[in-house]
């Protein structure tokens, strides 16, 4: 579970960027007593995620706004589900209301997208997990609906594990360190319990790399037949992670080489957002009355009562006629 405090600085600042001096419209047109009921509806099936986002986007704009859960981050649902309800103040939920979607669609999307790809590398034994590949700011709510669709997390930062990559080793051979001296070297430097993992493009690579006892080596790019030929190489001396162009169409295959992770950027960095509507469910009636007398209001602005005829409410009235 993400840390609701994250939560909260995350959505005060989305509420702050789409109503930086409050909703306009609502304060304009909407009675302060008035109240207001509403549903979160699913327009199609998928894996439900982002719940105490969604919550947070209503509590943090109006205390007095409840939202009752109906499903759980994680679970599954079909279109025409009924996810949440939320009822209150009628001005503090519509405002509310774009932000609360837009957070839910997305990991909703998310956790849904993951689904497929884990659904797909059932029975292997692989795990299926994400990368850094997230949107800025956004990183801890898109890994908990990677979570919510049954993957598993990467490293979260650069600061948490050592991620050996080809632009590393570039660097390294440049300066004139073979690529074991130089891991082992590294090591050194080290805490004991730091995970170290390297990327490697070629079979040939790998010898140097399992010599330095890194505890993951990735197969970057290869192909079918390069990965299993890859697992049999490692035989155990470290996990075998799968990565590069990983989809719905191949992931199986992948998974079925013998490796024991498969890293889908595709999880968070191009994934569609989920179709979820807020519908209303019953209007105050105050609501009602509030609308009702802004068109009464605009019609009787619009018609001339010498002529009865009607104009828009910004058209100006016509010049009297003059006598020839």
């Amino acid at each position: 579970m993400t840390d609701l405090r994250h939560i909260d600085a995350l959505v005060t600042a989305a509420l702050d960027e789409d109503a930086p001096w409050g909703d306009l419209t609502s304060e304009a047109l909407i009675p302060a007593e008035a109240l207001l009921d509403a549903r979160l509806v699913a327009r199609e099936p998928g894996v439900f995620s982002g719940s105490e986002v969604f919550a947070a986007a209503f509590r943090l704009v109006d205390p007095q706004i409840r939202v009752h859960l109906l499903a759980a981050d994680g679970e599954r649902f079909e279109s025409g589900a009924v996810l949440a309800e939320v009822s209150g103040p009628a001005r503090g939920i519509l405002q509310a209301e774009r932000i609360g979607l837009n957070f839910v669609q997305r990991m909703s999307g998310i956790a849904t997208q993951t689904a497929r790809f884990v659904a797909a590398a059932a029975g292997t034994g692989a795990r299926i997990v994400d990368t850094r590949k997230t949107t800025p700011g956004l990183r801890l709510l898109e890994r908990q609906a990677v979570r919510d669709g049954g993957g598993r997390n990467h490293r979260t930062t650069l600061s948490d594990a050592v991620m050996v990559k080809d632009n590393h080793l570039a660097a390294v051979l440049g300066a004139g360190l073979s690529v074991t001296e130089a891991l082992v070297q590294m090591r050194a430097r080290l805490p004991h319990t730091t995970h170290v993992e390297v990327e490697v493009d070629r079979l040939d690579q790998i010898p140097a790399v399992l010599a330095a006892g890194v505890d993951t080596v990735m197969l970057d790019n290869f192909t079918l037949d390069e990965l299993r030929q890859g697992v049999a190489l490692i035989r155990g001396a470290a996990l075998v992670e799968a990565s590069g162009g990983v989809d719905l169409d191949s992931v199986a295959g992948i998974a079925a080489t013998g490796v024991d992770v498969i890293s889908v950027g595709a999880l968070t960095h191009s994934v569609r957002s989920l179709d979820l509507g807020l519908d209303v469910a019953s209007r105050d009636a105050a609501v009602d009355a509030a609308v009702d007398a802004s068109v009464a209001a605009s019609v009787a602005a619009s018609v001339d009562p010498a002529t009865a005829e009607a104009r828009l409410p910004n058209e100006a009235a016509p010049e009297p006629a003059t006598a020839p």
